[in-house]
């Protein structure tokens, strides 16, 4: 029987994830532990979580996932890491800062290599040949679609990031190329696109910082990778509904298909109650959160979920629009998999599990939704406590991207990285 023990490398580094959010900067600290063999083979890691700094945003500036004020959320995004250094007892080095908002395109391309001498073994030279080739075909296919989409003309998108999801030779699955034989090579990459200046407000706020910076990472992406799961064994639709958006990410097979954005979130809802109701937003804020508290009178509770109702149907269309766009997906995952602030609003997960707005859609079995928890993602440890709710599923997602990116890239990669530094000058 293999003993498994984690161990904490001496001189453990910091890294603080940080999600901008629409109503709130969320900063966690956490460190890296190893898991280990009696023999000492590294067989896995998990994040511990240090400490949690939470501060709120004045009310303009984000807007719909859209940087309005960068000096302003320097100010609150310094505020939030020192918030959680001092609860930690530690100062982060490091930084993964989660990008969303309804211009951030994310996509995986999946494309094919034919191989002219399948007899010999792949080397590191024709790997870099095939990882550059594909990766500028991924490229192109994306922005152009981006472009298509938001309007922006191709030199005003920017690369964020690239992960590869798998890697077949002549439909086997791999890990490492190096040193296979066959005719074709199929890697599926995962790409996130920006408009340039929502991905250069973010640059810009990561120098202020002064962390070294690990990634800009996609938050529907890391959201779709919160999970641990076997080879080709999940396929669910991951909906976070934050503040000012709705993410989406699809999964089939294991592999994240895409991701989709559109700009109705929880402030949408609180807008409503506020014209409805002839009150100011922040009055209609609070007005809100005791009703998803449960702290209203029944007659109260009426009205609300009759004016929430009115957004809701609209909030469904958008769901549709945004998954409708997977055409290379069918059937679609059945499983559906809620998180974020909005969905304490009851009326969400009715909508999804009581109304019929998956006739429109290419699924075999009626969908369910459920709510994803901080108690799934279990390759990460709270040492504070105080992370307990469905509203930190996304930053607590960005950590499990940084568990990843603390350690070392595999050769596959590191090559990707030197493809993407080429891309983004």
């Amino acid at each position: 029987m293999i003993v498994k023990f984690f161990r904490r490398k001496p001189q453990e580094k910091a890294i603080v994830a940080l999600d901008l959010g629409t109503e709130t900067v969320k900063a966690v600290l956490f460190t890296v532990e190893e898991k280990q063999s009696m023999s000492g083979e590294v067989i896995g890691k998990r994040g511990i979580i240090k400490g949690v700094g939470k501060v709120r945003h004045r009310l303009a500036d984000v807007q719909s996932g859209t940087i309005t004020d960068i000096a302003s959320i320097v100010r609150q995004c310094k505020e939030a890491i020192r918030i959680a250094s001092q609860q930690a007892g530690l100062q982060p080095q490091q930084l993964v800062m989660g990008i969303a908002g309804e211009f951030i395109k994310g996509a995986t391309s999946k494309m094919t290599y034919k191989r002219e001498e399948p007899d010999t073994k792949i080397n590191v030279s024709e790997l870099k040949n095939i990882v550059h080739k594909l990766q500028w075909r991924a490229f192109g296919e994306v922005r152009k679609a981006l472009s298509e989409e938001t309007g922006y003309p191709e030199i005003d998108v920017k690369l964020v990031g690239s992960t590869i999801v798998d890697v077949r030779v002549d439909g086997y699955k791999v890990t490492n190329l190096l040193g296979f034989q066959g005719k074709e090579v199929e890697m599926s990459i995962f790409n996130c696109f920006a408009p340039l200046g929502h991905y250069a407000a973010l640059q810009n706020i990561a120098d202020e910082l002064e962390l070294e910076l690990l990634s800009i990472v996609s938050e529907p992406f890391a959201l779709s990778r919160c999970l641990e799961f076997d080879e080709e064994s999940l396929s669910a639709i991951f909906i976070d509904i934050g503040g000012g958006a709705t993410d989406i990410a699809v999964v089939s097979n294991g592999s994240v298909a895409g991701t989709k954005m559109f700009g109705i979130g929880g402030r949408t809802f609180t807008k409503r109650m506020s014209v409805e109701l002839n009150i100011s937003f922040n009055e209609a804020e609070k007005l809100k959160y005791a009703y998803t508290a449960d702290k209203l009178e029944q007659k109260s509770k009426k009205i609300i979920s009759n004016i929430i109702n009115e957004d809701i149907e609209v909030w469904l269309e958008g769901v549709v629009l945004a998954i409708s766009e997977f055409k290379k997906i069918s059937p679609l995952p059945s499983k559906i998999l809620l998180s974020g602030g909005g969905t304490f609003l009851p009326e969400i997960k009715s909508a999804i599990n009581d109304r019929k707005w998956h006739k429109k859609l290419p699924f075999i079995t009626k969908p369910v939704g459920s709510y994803l928890t901080p108690k799934d993602l279990r390759n990460i440890i709270d040492e504070t406590k105080t992370i307990g709710g469905r509203e930190d599923i996304i930053p607590l997602a960005l950590v499990n991207i940084g568990i990843d990116l603390a350690g070392e890239d595999t050769v596959i990669q590191k090559l990707l990285r030197k493809v993407i530094g080429i891309m983004q000058v």
